[in-house]
């Protein structure tokens, strides 16, 4: 395999200052701490950003929880949101140039997909704009003549958000603008990675006339600030995304008051392929699911459980695509696999690879770093004559590492690609209908595709099953997460006296 390698030059970009967005404006942190950026494509410094300390959260939350209890957003009409709400959709789309820059420099992924991150963000915005006029309850007219029945659903309150590092701006973009849609306040923690996008969005809600209060975001450390607001008592909710590990101890810190807890986290996501699929298309779906931002996606077809009828035919296929990639400089429109985040996350890809060699699979490809001048990149690597005990088929390894598992017969692919703790997504291919709903009912797995991988709008929900998460983001239950729901009984006419006059 010889993919398309162009090595990074130092881009002529100034480094960007931010500082944290509390109550509608800028600020610095409490102790004037910032946090260098350093491209991971380029190995030079590209954004400072305020370091937030425990007190930044404390006041943020207060913000969030003063905006809320006074009513200047949750009081307002389902159509006074959704205007607030296209018109950032408006302004994220004016400053796209802006903020894929920012978060390419930041990522390390490729600016075309960043391109279409942003503009796929301010749809989900105009989407949400929708829900927050359709978000309605219930009513039960079958209680009797004296009675009558509401369901009524209201905004939860102050939400916690906590993102991850590979998608900053697109996932923070699946939660927020149902959050708002649905009247509550919140409080964002990006990852200290990749925050600028995240704090940008803030100066856009408040030129958007989002009341100051209603989104604050800070920077700083998971380990202190993360952890400080999944305890906080002034939150109502907590979202997290990221692994599973971190979103546990999530799970554990939240249960100071109970707050209600979503969880979006990792995935070891299988491209079943079946004999009579299209195995061009499969290869070039499994291949675009392997690499897409360098493998770095919670959702990565890292899998490939296929037929054993067809497998040395599609494995021969998939490694002449990757052979075909361009990979490299992610300023480079042409780019379509970037940098690996850090060096922590970099360390981590190589020695799962060896760990693959170590227990016995075979590389057909990759297997290495590229030699690069600058930045941190690593082949897209495939091993096959693997098994579903070995590391590399169990862990998620978030890299373009793709372990390859035969299988015979429906049963037999449905036990294997079922058979890790993850249940967050899963890829079918074939072209017989009956066989892909069979298998689409059989997969454990908060999002299928049958003939594509990766793809879909906000209209759908997303999230996990087993360790891969609870509760759902986008689509109508993406507005619906983010309330409480409300029973009331009304009586009419007279009361039947219980005691007796």
């Amino acid at each position: 395999m010889t993919a398309h390698f162009r090595d990074t030059t130092a881009p002529a970009v100034a480094v960007r200052r931010f500082g944290l967005y509390i109550d509608g404006a800028w600020c610095e942190a409490a102790d004037g701490a910032v946090t260098e950026r350093r491209s991971p494509a380029h190995d030079v410094p590209v954004t400072l950003t305020a370091r937030a300390t425990v007190a930044d959260a404390d006041r943020a939350v207060a913000a969030a929880r003063t905006a809320f209890d006074d009513g200047r957003w949750s009081d307002l009409p389902g159509a006074a949101r959704a205007a607030v709400l296209l018109e950032a959709a408006r302004l994220i789309r004016a400053r796209a140039g802006e903020l894929a820059l920012l978060e390419t420099l930041e990522t390390g992924k490729p600016i075309a997909q960043s391109h279409g991150e942003v503009a796929g963000a301010a749809g989900i915005f105009e989407y949400a704009a929708g829900q927050a006029r359709a978000l309605h309850g219930d009513s039960f007219n079958n209680l009797g003549a004296d009675m009558l029945g509401l369901v009524t659903r209201e905004p939860i309150g102050v939400v916690g958000v906590i993102t991850p590092w590979n998608f900053p701006f697109f996932i923070l973009c699946e939660r927020v603008p149902f959050i708002l849609a649905a009247g509550c306040t919140v409080v964002v923690k990006p990852s200290e990675l990749t925050s600028a996008t995240t704090l940008l969005l803030g100066e856009i809600l408040t030129e958007a006339g989002l009341p100051a209060g209603v989104y604050n975001a800070l920077s700083g450390p998971g380990s202190v600030v993360g952890r400080h607001l999944a305890e906080h008592p002034g939150l109502d909710m907590i979202s997290f995304t990221g692994s599973t590990e971190v979103g546990r101890s999530t799970l554990i810190a939240s249960a100071g008051n109970l707050k209600k807890v979503g969880l979006e986290l990792g995935g070891k996501n299988p491209q079943v392929v079946f004999a009579d699929a299209d195995l061009d298309a499969a290869a070039d779906g499994v291949v675009f699911g392997l690499v897409f931002n360098a493998g770095q996606c919670c959702v990565s077809g890292s899998r490939l459980v296929v037929e054993r009828s067809v497998a040395d035919d599609l494995c021969a296929r998939v490694v002449e695509k990757l052979g075909r990639l361009r990979i490299g400089d992610p300023l480079d429109e042409t780019t379509q696999v970037g940098a690996i985040v850090d060096e922590r996350q970099y360390r981590r890809i190589l020695d799962m690879i060896e760990t693959g060699r170590r227990e016995g699979a075979r590389l057909i490809a990759g297997g290495a770093a590229y030699e690069a001048s600058r930045g941190r990149f690593i082949q897209p690597t495939v091993f096959t004559d693997a098994d579903t005990s070995m590391a590399i088929a169990q862990e998620e390894i978030f890299g373009p590492v793709l372990t390859v598992l035969p299988f015979d017969g429906l049963q037999e692919a449905i036990r294997i690609a079922n058979d890790t703790c993850f249940g967050l997504a899963g890829s079918i291919w074939t072209r017989d209908l009956d066989k892909a709903v069979r298998c689409m009912r059989g997969l454990k797995a908060g999002r299928i595709w049958v003939n594509c991988t990766i793809a879909g709008g906000p209209e759908l929900p997303i999230g996990g099953f087993r360790q891969s998460g609870t509760g759902r983001e986008t689509g109508a239950y993406g507005v619906e997460e983010y309330t409480e729901i409300k029973s009331t009984h009304i009586a009419l006419g007279e009361r039947v006296r219980w005691v007796a006059p």
